[in-house]
């Protein structure tokens, strides 16, 4: 078990850097792609030429949905900069999730029944904590309700956020119940994994 967390730390910390490495690059040739769009750098030379024809190819579905949302096309590798960077740290997050998790299921297998039962507790609540987690980032782009990476968010978390709506009212425009809801499995979690 032990070598399964080393390994799983040694991906985490190679990962990191090679995200960071590659934030770094995309970083450079947004900025690169910046100046040529403002004609700060000459947009006829060969640096322009080259990231018209090999960087901004691989921006293009970041631009095709910036423009289509309404936005300036100009503004397609700073999306592309945010989009790197959000995937790396939802990447690195998640592995490290699987570690915490490896982690703590090493150390209630050994108390038996108890422990198993307590760990199946933990990663029921996890699932659900995770599915709100999708579902607000999920609302952030607003996908169709109907699509695979969707529905199982909903159906894992509606039961819950259904009746909180009832009494819990929005926030400005903003509808709280997901963090609420985050809040309060955590708490019952907490309560009935102490319990077992």
């Amino acid at each position: 078990m032990s070598a399964l967390l080393y390994g799983l730390d040694t991906l985490i910390n190679a990962l990191r850097g090679g995200f960071l490495a590659f934030a770094a690059a995309v970083a450079l040739f947004c900025l690169l792609d910046a100046m040529v769009r403002t004609r700060r750098i000459n947009p006829f030379g060969r640096l322009a030429g080259f990231l018209r024809t090999s960087i901004r190819p691989l921006m293009t579905p970041i631009e095709r949905k910036v423009v289509r949302s309404g936005g300036n096309p100009a503004s397609a590798p700073w999306w592309t900069l945010i989009v790197v960077v959000v995937v790396g740290i939802i990447v690195i997050e998640l592995l490290s999730f699987v570690r915490a998790q490896v982690a703590f299921a090493a150390g209630t297998l050994d108390d038996g029944v108890r422990g198993t039962l307590r760990l199946a507790l933990s990663w029921s609540f996890e699932l659900l904590r995770l599915a709100l987690i999708v579902r607000v980032l999920v609302s952030w782009i607003r996908p169709s309700p109907f699509a695979w990476y969707v529905r199982w968010s909903y159906a894992l978390t509606e039961w819950l956020l259904h009746p909180l709506r009832g009494f819990i009212p929005l926030v400005g425009m903003m509808d709280i119940t997901p963090f609420v809801a985050y809040l309060l499995l955590g708490f019952v979690q907490g309560f009935l994994v102490r319990l077992v």
